[in-house]
């Protein structure tokens, strides 16, 4: 944080960080959608594809283009919402870290006390996000759900039909499918992401200058590393939240634990490791967007600030 954003009103800092949030929100999904899309096909039904390559070139032939990019509406929602929330609370959460540990200003937060804000924050953030993920997983596993006599749901239907869909079924708190697994993957998650993030902007920063001052390449390589710590850290989380979210099409599914030991007991732990190479492929990218985007917007935001006061 700037010395000019920590003399701001707590709530203005809030709206500076929701907008430049819901900014890198949207850079996110439109720089890996389709890497996201094989990544939940694979989870789901890990023996189905045999590999990244096999999953991209058969959605291709079977569904074109399209079908690469399903749920990207809800993605969008689901992104924007999440990072919207997550770094408007973040800074609330870096003072509360202030506070915990008796730091006398902003200036003093550690690399790993801005990790420990960023888990602070994942626990609002995911109330937001859990249903629009859900959305977006189902979308994403139509085709399969379908080929599998598992929905009946048609494989083109619209984000609109599947949302009534939930809503019909399983009503309101159907929504909240996997929220319990979202909770498990993001609090770590979002530790590891912040922190790679503020570690590998401090091995960018020169002696004698501060985080604030680096340009845009080593930014969007900065949150290429916390999005690969993210994923590196939390998949087989991720796989259990998935497949609950997915097959939940079917019928109630387990909670987290009960998923997580049926999967071990009748496929092992390699399949929920099923689609990491896509997810890290496109964590580096996309979240080196989300980063440059939120700290280009923030940026903006200040200066227009300062110009208008």
């Amino acid at each position: 944080m700037s010395a000019g954003e920590a003399k701001c009103h707590p709530l203005v800092q809030a709206l500076i960080h929701l907008a430049a949030g819901a900014a890198g929100g949207v850079a996110c999904v439109v720089s890996g959608q389709p890497f996201d899309t094989i990544k939940v096909k694979m989870q789901t039904f890990p023996t189905m594809y045999r590999g990244f390559f096999d999953c991209s070139i058969r959605t291709y032939q079977q569904e074109g283009l399209r079908g690469l990019y399903q749920g990207t509406l809800p993605a969008l929602l689901a992104n924007v919402a999440e990072n919207a929330v997550l770094f408007a609370c973040y800074g609330f959460c870096q003072q509360l870290v202030r506070q915990l540990f008796g730091l006398g200003s902003m200036q003093e937060l550690s690399d790993l006390h801005s990790a420990l804000a960023g888990s602070f924050s994942s626990v609002f953030s995911s109330m937001v996000l859990c249903p629009t993920e859900l959305v977006k997983c189902r979308m994403q596993a139509l085709h399969e759900m379908k080929v599998t006599g598992r929905a009946a749901i048609s494989c083109h239907s619209s984000t609109w039909a599947v949302v009534k869909a939930i809503f019909h079924s399983e009503g309101l708190l159907g929504f909240f499918q996997g929220l319990t697994s979202t909770w498990l993957r993001e609090v770590p998650g979002y530790f590891f992401f912040f922190g790679g993030y503020e570690v590998s902007r401090s091995f960018f920063t020169q002696a004698g200058k501060v985080k604030e001052d680096l340009g845009p390449i080593p930014l969007t390589v900065s949150g290429g590393v916390g999005g690969a710590c993210f994923w590196l850290a939390v998949y087989p989380i991720d796989s259990v939240k998935s497949r609950i979210q997915v097959l939940s099409m079917a019928g109630r599914q387990d909670g987290f634990l009960l998923s997580l030991l049926h999967i071990l007991r009748t496929e092992g732990f390699v399949p929920l490791y099923c689609g990491l190479m896509p997810t890290v492929i496109r964590a580096v990218p996309s979240n080196g967007a989300l980063f440059l985007a939120y700290e280009v917007t923030r940026k903006r935001l200040m200066e227009l600030l300062d110009r208008t006061a």
